[in-house]
């Protein structure tokens, strides 16, 4: 997660890549799932802390786990 590690993050999900020059935004949820993943979490524990963490169904938990990691590989930070 080296690009990761790169981020300027603050608490209100306003997120800055240095290397790039791009910002992006999220909401607590994906603030929660970057740390997860700098800290080194794979896929499966991520999911099964957001379901404990979190009060969803395990399909939507999953489905917008997926969608989010997507839309960080679409700008390139995973």
């Amino acid at each position: 997660m080296d690009k990761l590690s790169r981020l300027a993050i603050n608490d209100e999900g306003f997120i800055f890549d240095p290397a790039t020059g791009n910002s992006f935004t999220t909401n607590r949820v994906g603030l929660w799932i970057i740390q997860q993943l700098k800290d080194g979490k794979d896929t499966e524990q991520i999911l099964q802390s957001l379901l404990d963490k979190f009060v969803v169904e395990p399909e939507v938990a999953q489905r917008d786990l997926m969608d989010f990691l997507a839309q960080l590989r679409v700008y390139h930070l995973i």
